[in-house]
């Protein structure tokens, strides 16, 4: 597996805006998403250039993607597994 080190330096900084972004969580939907209200300002606060914004945003929506299909699967094996008993 890749380091950290061999990742560019927009993605880290997407890695971390993505850490640093709220999750939207309902309790029979499970996790739905980052909230995006705040992303201008965080991206701001991390003064990312307007070149780096796109590569930033593709960056977060993949991870927000993964997010998602992962948790979709935890709740379907949970409720799987909630159905078999």
């Amino acid at each position: 597996p890749p380091d950290w080190e061999d990742f560019p330096e927009v993605v880290l900084v997407a890695l971390n805006i993505f850490n640093t972004m709220g999750d939207r969580i309902f309790p029979e939907i499970g996790y739905i998403g980052k909230d995006y209200t705040n992303f201008e300002f965080i991206l701001q606060h991390y003064r990312i250039e307007e070149h780096n914004r796109e590569i930033t945003l593709e960056t977060i929506l993949h991870l927000d993607g993964r997010a998602i299909e992962k948790s979709q699967r935890q709740l379907k094996a949970e409720y799987d597994r909630m159905k078999r008993k």
